[in-house]
C-alpha cells in the first residue's frame, strides 16, 4: 500500500507542476543556411592613351555581359574622362551608369582622370543590354570614342 501512496504523491506531484510545454514556445536552434553571394561579374581594363598624335581608348569597342565591370586606366596623355553619350545607350542605362561618375563635369560624364595611373571603375551590374557609346571630353576632337556592348 506504501508503494501505491507512494506513486499517487507523485502523480498529484507532477499534476500541480503542469506540463508546462504548452506555455513556453520552442526555440528554433537551427541555423538558417546564408544565402550564396551572387557570382561576381568579369573585369575588363580599358587603357585611355596617347600614342603620337592619337588619343585612343584600348580597346575602343568592348563586349561584355550584364553584371560585369570595366576600369579605365589614365595610361598617358592625360586628363582624360568617360563621358557616355545620352542618346547612344540603351534607356534605363543612365540610371545605372550615372551613380558612379563621381564628381562628374556634366550628366554622364566623369570627373577628369589628371594623375597618371589613375582609374574609373564602372559596374554594369543591372544594366539594360545594349551599346553604351563613349568619349574622352578633352580629346573628342581628336577621334577618342569607344563603345561597351553589353550582353
Amino acid at each position: 500500500m506504501s508503494k501505491i501512496a507512494a506513486v499517487a504523491g507523485l502523480a498529484v506531484l507532477m499534476a500541480a507542476c503542469g506540463d508546462k510545454s504548452a506555455e513556453t514556445p520552442a526555440v528554433d536552434t537551427t541555423v538558417a543556411a546564408a544565402p550564396a553571394p551572387a557570382p561576381a561579374g568579369a573585369t575588363h581594363d580599358v587603357n585611355m592613351i596617347m600614342e603620337g598624335t592619337t588619343y585612343k581608348f584600348v580597346p575602343a569597342e568592348l563586349s561584355i555581359k550584364v553584371g560585369d565591370q570595366v576600369v579605365f586606366h589614365n595610361v598617358s596623355g592625360g586628363p582624360h574622362n568617360v563621358a557616355f553619350w545620352a542618346d547612344s545607350i540603351p534607356a534605363g542605362g543612365k540610371e545605372v551608369v550615372d551613380p558612379q561618375l563621381k564628381d562628374q563635369i556634366a550628366p554622364l560624364s566623369s570627373a577628369l582622370l589628371v594623375d597618371p595611373n589613375s582609374s574609373l571603375t564602372i559596374s554594369f551590374a543591372g544594366a539594360p543590354v545594349g551599346d553604351y557609346r563613349f568619349t574622352c571630353t578633352p580629346h573628342m576632337a581628336m577621334g577618342m570614342h569607344g563603345k561597351i556592348t553589353v550582353q
